[in-house]
């Protein structure tokens, strides 16, 4: 695999960011100061996700290689993988894709897992599964599993759509099928959840409030009697916890001061919490602006994101061409939720200092094509 590896090293490695690591992070070109966080870039279930998929490219040779969706949340990765060989197939593949599947081929399940019932359909054809599902997300699905087995409904904080949210709600429904689940976004459709707990309600429009993002016959009047809270691994540490203080007293309320109708573990992605506190340890310094560097469709990126524009000027990009000039920025806007182009973005101030962070899903090459387009735009260069 030493070959696999070099070639993964060459793709995604920088030497410069290795450098200004081993300086405290701190670049110092002329008049501009680069500050990097202490943590940042692909993870330990990243990386060992693209040297599976690298590695089932140089074992199968003879094979078609199909990957489910994407391997991580980020566009010059997967681009990597089309140029490697490798088939897209739809996260949700119809009929139509699975029919096209044959016994020898070869499916690559992405780090954030898949659906049960994806992963069955395609054993279903003969394929052989290659798994670089995340330790960190099956030990999210060995608690729901549990809950289901004891018949608790998991309250799943995630985004509904999003691959891993829909893998572990999947799981949440147990061996027979019989599980419960329901998906919450953020601390609004928590407290509509509390709410229901201790005021009752109206099953259908508790229902209508949260359209798919529970488990099929899901009732409301009988599904939350006992709760579990678990949650998609790259959301906010500090939301979930809320999110769970918020249905615990909910509980506890209801039950005249019993929690033993109320189950929580902590879930959160190691990575992830490392990545957004080592952002809020960054925004400590003084800064001038920050730079988010990403796949627009990540969410542990796009919450450092968030974490930066309530402090200071941040701009979530994709990666440095999104540096059009020292006038002009495409970024990703987080209200408008699309990218968007900006101007008069760069300050002309003669000294400068830019902050630098990444989501766990982006790799340290494209943090280097980052900080020298920065100082190209300045006028300088790094070494």
């Amino acid at each position: 695999m030493a070959h696999v590896q070099a070639q993964v090293e060459k793709h995604y490695r920088s030497e410069l960011v290795e450098k200004i690591r081993t300086q405290g992070g701190v670049l110092q070109v002329g008049n501009t100061t680069i500050r990097l966080a202490k943590e940042f870039g692909f993870c330990y279930g990243v990386e060992r996700a693209i040297d599976l998929a690298y590695a089932a490219g140089k074992v199968f040779t003879d094979r078609r290689i199909f990957l489910l969706g994407e391997i991580i949340h980020n566009p010059d990765v997967n681009a990597q993988m089309d140029a490697l060989g490798i088939h897209h197939l739809a996260a949700h593949p119809s009929d139509a894709d699975l029919k096209n599947l044959k016994a020898d081929d070869v499916v690559i399940v992405p780090a954030f897992g898949a659906e049960v019932s994806v992963i069955d359909a395609v054993k279903a054809h003969g394929c052989q599964i290659v798994d670089t599902t995340c330790g960190d997300v099956m030990s999210v699905w060995k608690r729901v599993r549990q809950n289901a087995t004891e018949r608790v409904t998991s309250i799943i904080h995630g985004k509904a759509s999003h691959e891993e949210t829909r893998a572990t709600a999947s799981r949440a429904l147990g061996g027979d099928g019989l599980g419960h689940f329901v998906i919450v976004l953020d601390l609004k459709q928590s407290q509509q959840v509390a709410d229901f707990m201790v005021q009752g309600g109206d099953p259908a429009e508790f229902l209508a409030a949260f359209g798919g993002a529970v488990s099929p016959g899901f009732d409301p009047l009988q599904h939350l009697q006992r709760i579990g809270v678990a949650n998609q691994t790259t959301m906010l540490r500090s939301e979930t916890e809320a999110i769970q203080n918020l249905l615990r007293k909910a509980v506890a309320t209801r039950d005249g001061g019993s929690t033993a109708n109320f189950r929580y573990f902590d879930t959160i992605c190691g990575a992830t919490q490392d990545r957004q506190d080592a952002l809020f340890q960054l925004l400590n310094e003084s800064l001038d602006m920050l730079m988010v560097v990403g796949g627009y469709n990540s969410s542990n990126t796009t919450h450092l994101a968030e974490i930066g524009s309530e402090k200071l000027p941040t701009w979530f990009i994709r990666n440095a061409d999104c540096l059009t000039s020292a006038n002009e920025i495409r970024h990703f806007d987080l209200h408008a939720k699309k990218e968007i182009v900006s101007r008069d973005w760069l300050p002309e101030r003669k000294n400068l200092t830019i902050g630098i962070t990444a989501g766990a899903s982006c790799p340290n090459s494209l943090i280097e094509d980052t900080l020298r387009r920065l100082l190209e735009l300045r006028g300088e260069s790094a070494c």
